[in-house]
């Protein structure tokens, strides 16, 4: 079975704002509290397609994985390691990221999918789209149990999601203020 979560959200600031509080989500300190299920965030590779001015990154994301204490004892581990993909185009003021667990998808697949794209009706606004899907590999004998895990897993990401908004949200207006007191 495949669960799914999506959402939308807009922030009422600029695509070329909203795009850059995103590479810095995870390294501002202030952040940690919130996002404290995120270990790690590290580069492995970066490049811009000469042809196309995209820029492709790929990074490496460690996370708590929300699991419950019995479940910890099966798998041996809580930390789970994701491979974030993105493609940003700025000509196109486009960005998507697509992150998918690399540890524990034997038992759990998660793939997370995001879009930032400015506004349909307000250009100075920046349209942000995100989708979860999560599966449970089971026998059919672990049904239950599978359904369980994906919607405890489903509940933690909605969790998540909306504290990474609002980290979002706090980045842009620092990011902002610092862009005014740069022009003054």
């Amino acid at each position: 079975m495949v669960r799914g979560y999506k959402q939308e959200h807009v922030y009422k600031h600029p695509w070329d704002r909203v795009t850059a509080a995103t590479w810095r989500k995870y390294q501002d300190l202030d952040n940690k509290p919130q996002l404290s299920h995120v270990l790690s965030v590290d580069t492995i590779a970066r490049r811009v397609d000469g042809a196309t001015g995209v820029l492709e990154s790929t990074r490496l994301v460690s996370v708590n994985a929300p699991c419950p204490w019995w479940l910890q004892r099966i798998i041996g581990d809580r930390v789970c390691h994701c491979i974030e993909r993105s493609s940003v185009d700025a000509a196109a003021q486009t960005m998507q990221i697509v992150t998918r667990n690399v540890t524990l998808k034997d038992f759990v697949e998660v793939e997370e999918k995001c879009w930032c794209s400015p506004h349909p009706q307000n250009p100075d606004w920046t349209l942000f789209r995100q989708e979860m899907n999560i599966r449970c590999s089971t026998l059919s004998a672990l049904a239950s149990l599978a359904e369980k895990i994906e919607q405890r897993c489903i509940e933690k990401f909605q969790q998540n999601s909306a504290k990474g908004r609002q980290v979002m949200e706090q980045l842009c207006a620092f990011l902002e203020k610092e862009s005014s007191l740069g022009g003054s």
